[in-house]
């Protein structure tokens, strides 16, 4: 009896051990059934023998889903890049050629004005009537009458007198007094003749006035070119017939500002008006001291800039066929805005309609509009350059997408740099030149890829999320 207490609870552990033993030896088997998917064994869920999700490097998009992405694909072509910096512009007028101030020669008042803002002027078509009220200008012509009367009186003088002196009857120093009498008058007349020149009176009124016809009246006209001046504006015409520009004729003005009324008086050197030819004009860049630098060495090198025009209507007009170079940099800087300003040349375009009888013109560009101006200060060689849009990041790592058919496979490269609109990479042997790559839609792509990662072999994810088994 006590034999059997003992023996009982021994072959009670010996069955434990024994059963402990066998679910080892087999644990293989019945593990997965009990715990799927536990760390312990190694295994993940799924069919064995899958690369687990994100190891996929290939995505197949129906011909539907790319073109939703708007997918375009392109060779990968070597190029040069430059890095820029962006600083704020504006279109601004040309100092002593965009506008001209008209101004009154004389004191008088405004009989008639013959030209109003918006119309069209050639060089010497009259602008303003004035009748005068200049004393002095009215004393000058007086002046002049007599002058001219009295040389007429001392040459029939001497006409009378020269027979006479031939025989000595007339002592010789009285012939060099009459001599030096008309040599002295004629002086005095070419004074007052220049005198009313520059006061405004054409030859013709002068000669008049020489013979008593005074001159009560003066017309103001727009100001001819200088020589200067028209080699200049000659050189940055618009071949366009339409523009009233050519290279044989003085620039068209246009009235942009009228400074006195009908019926008002004015002094010598008041502003009557004011023309403009915007055909030359400026862009006024603005750079921080800190870019002094970039932009010099842009200025130094000659290198060109590329200008956005933020407020171009543009469309409908011929583009822009013309190099932007830092002309000069001011050496002062703006305590305002700690700003300094750096200037480009700028040709501008025109056109013109008729209305009314009058030719009015229209300018593409205009005083006062906003550009931005991208400063080269860095050159990339032998690299490729794609759309930003065509890359996409997972953390260091950087990708784009070799498209071979509805097949688009995830190339790694090495960005070199990148800004809003562009993406260098470095031609290092990692993608070959030639090799068609997505233009755009990098994430949207990429998301894709990382949807079907875990997906089961044979089966394909649209680009709008949806999985289809392949066809």
């Amino acid at each position: 009896m006590s034999l059997r207490r003992i023996l009982k609870p021994l072959a009670g552990i010996a069955l434990a051990a024994g059963l402990l033993t066998v679910g080892y030896l087999t644990r293989d088997t019945w593990l997965p059934w009990v715990a799927p998917g536990d760390r312990s064994t190694g295994q993940a869920t799924g069919k064995q023998g899958q690369a687990p999700a994100g190891d996929s490097q290939s995505v197949r998009l129906t011909p539907q889903a790319q073109s939703n992405l708007r997918l375009v694909s392109k060779p990968l072509k070597v190029d040069t890049f430059w890095r820029t910096i962006q600083v704020p512009g504006m279109v601004v007028d040309r100092p002593a050629y965009s506008d001209r101030g008209i101004v009154t020669p004389v004191t008088g008042v405004v009989t008639k004005v013959h030209c109003f803002p918006g119309d069209t002027v050639q060089p010497g078509d009259t602008l303003f009537t004035l009748r005068l009220l200049s004393e002095t200008l009215h004393l000058t012509q007086s002046d002049l009458f007599k002058t001219t009367q009295e040389i007429e009186i001392t040459k029939e003088q001497k006409k009378r007198l020269s027979g006479v002196a031939s025989s000595g009857a007339i002592a010789e120093a009285k012939m060099i007094e009459i001599d030096n009498q008309l040599r002295r008058l004629t002086n005095a007349a070419q004074a007052y003749r220049q005198e009313l020149q520059t006061r405004g009176l054409t030859p013709d009124q002068i000669d008049g006035v020489a013979k008593g016809k005074f001159v009560s009246e003066i017309v103001v006209k727009a100001p001819q070119q200088g020589t200067a001046d028209k080699k200049l504006l000659a050189g940055l015409v618009v071949k366009n017939p339409a523009a009233l520009l050519d290279d044989n004729s003085d620039p068209t003005f246009e009235v942009q500002e009228l400074k006195v009324e009908l019926g008002q008086q004015v002094q010598a050197g008041q502003t009557l008006s004011l023309l403009s030819n915007h055909q030359a004009l400026d862009i006024e860049g603005r750079a921080f001291r800190q870019e002094t630098p970039l932009v010099e060495k842009a200025a130094k090198e000659g290198w060109p800039l590329e200008v956005e025009f933020m407020e171009d209507g543009g469309n409908d007009w011929p583009p822009l066929k013309q190099s932007f170079q830092i002309r000069h940099i001011a050496n002062t800087i703006d305590p305002a805005t700690r700003t300094f300003a750096f200037y480009l040349p700028l040709t501008n375009q025109a056109r013109s309609f008729e209305k009314d009888g009058k030719t009015f013109l229209l300018w593409r560009l205009r005083p006062g509009q906003k550009v931005r101006l991208h400063v080269k200060v860095e050159k990339f060689e032998n690299v490729f350059v794609l759309p930003a849009d065509a890359v996409v990041r997972e953390g260091p790592e950087a990708y784009v997408f070799r498209q071979n058919g509805d097949l688009f496979d995830r190339k790694p490269v090495r960005v070199v740099f990148q800004d809003r609109l562009h993406v260098v990479i470095a031609n290092d042997g990692g993608i070959p030149p030639g090799l068609f790559v997505a233009q755009g839609g990098a994430t949207q792509i990429n998301r894709v890829l990382k949807a079907q990662g875990g997906l089961p072999s044979g089966f394909h994810v649209h680009a709008d999320g949806t999985v289809h088994p392949n066809h």
